[in-house]
């Protein structure tokens, strides 16, 4: 009787580490293969006044895709002065480098939200992925809390495909979506929340500004600032 137990329970074990086995070896790779970081001190702010809120940002590209990472810094730092309208002060950006099968290197919805769960970032990120296999297609497009009821994997993210133009102005666009968490346009001239991001369109209003804050602190994605230059 007590060989058959043991026996058993050999065998029941032999087939979880099978299953394990199994499902490890099916999991897809995805491993961070490199890391850049900027600091305040990288991202000098331009205002008259003190900042009033910090944000985190959290950069995502993928390797083998057409996007290099210095053209992605270098629009981070030229997001700072459009932010700056709103008193938001981006404190710290990380970019991070991820190897994966190539069918993450396209946003498609399920595809990506499978990325998102598999490696977690801080939020907001914004993911540079290859191109769009969604219809209908954006360079860009932002999931904030309020349109992300069936995929809630990308809340608070921003994809943005290789080739978008005036990336700057374009990545701040998509970033005020989801801090204002809205999908809401305006048609103010030179507004950067314009339907069409241009070098011309870049300019924020108070009301515009006093919204997006009051929203993004309640969600967590903004911090008050004691003070800061």
């Amino acid at each position: 009787g007590r060989r058959k137990a043991l026996l058993r329970l050999l065998d029941l074990a032999g087939l979880l580490i099978a299953v394990a086995a199994r499902a490890s070896s099916e999991a897809p790779a995805i491993e961070a293969v490199r890391s850049w970081h900027l600091a305040a001190s990288d991202l000098p702010w331009p205002g008259a006044t003190p900042a009033t809120h910090g944000l985190r940002l959290t950069l995502i590209v993928l390797r083998d895709t057409a996007w290099n990472p210095e053209t992605i810094l270098a629009a981070a730092k030229n997001m700072v002065p459009l932010l700056a309208q709103c008193g938001v002060r981006i404190v710290a950006a990380e970019l991070r480098q991820l190897a994966a099968p190539p069918r993450f290197r396209y946003y498609q919805t399920p595809v990506s939200r499978e990325l998102a769960r598999l490696a977690p970032v801080p939020r907001p990120a914004i993911y540079f992925v290859e191109d769009t296999l969604n219809r209908p297609a954006f360079d860009a497009e932002a999931i904030g809390r309020a349109n992300s009821g069936n995929r809630p994997e990308l809340a608070d993210t921003i994809w943005v495909a290789a080739g978008t133009r005036d990336l700057h102005v374009a990545l701040a666009h998509e970033l005020f979506h989801v801090l204002e968490d809205s999908g809401a346009h305006s048609d103010e001239p030179n507004n950067l929340m314009q339907s069409e991001t241009t070098p011309e369109n870049t300019r924020l209003t108070g009301s515009q500004c006093a919204q997006m804050r009051a929203t993004a602190e309640r969600n967590g994605l903004l911090t008050l600032l004691s003070n800061s230059k």
